[in-house]
């Protein structure tokens, strides 16, 4: 273990009916979501806390506490114009923080 920050680019673990989810999808959708994926690894704060941080994100893409009340809670990040969307969650612990995607949708 190390004393320095971990920042990004961050750990991303799946669970597993939402990978499977996932890999059903049609390869160009298969593609936006791995493009949400880079974005998230890669932010400096996955929460995009704070005004207008997600302001680099793609025009396709929002990201925003799934509860209000929750700001800390699970995180939905849209992509394709709001036509599909991952539910995740920021484990910000020291040895290995990581991001949870719980869900993975798409119309």
């Amino acid at each position: 273990m190390t004393d320095d920050f971990m920042g990004p680019p961050w750990q991303m673990d799946w669970r597993l009916d939402a990978l499977a989810a996932r890999d059903a999808l049609p390869e160009h959708v298969r593609k936006m979501i791995d493009e949400a994926r880079a974005e998230l690894v890669t932010a400096k704060d996955p929460y995009f806390r704070g005004i207008e941080t997600d302001a680099d994100l793609p025009d396709s893409m929002t990201v925003g506490p799934a509860r209000s009340s929750r700001p800390k809670g699970a995180h939905i990040c849209s992509f394709d114009h709001g036509n599909g969307w991952l539910t995740y969650t920021f484990v910000s612990r020291a040895e290995d923080p990581q991001i949870i995607v719980e869900q993975v949708f798409w119309q």
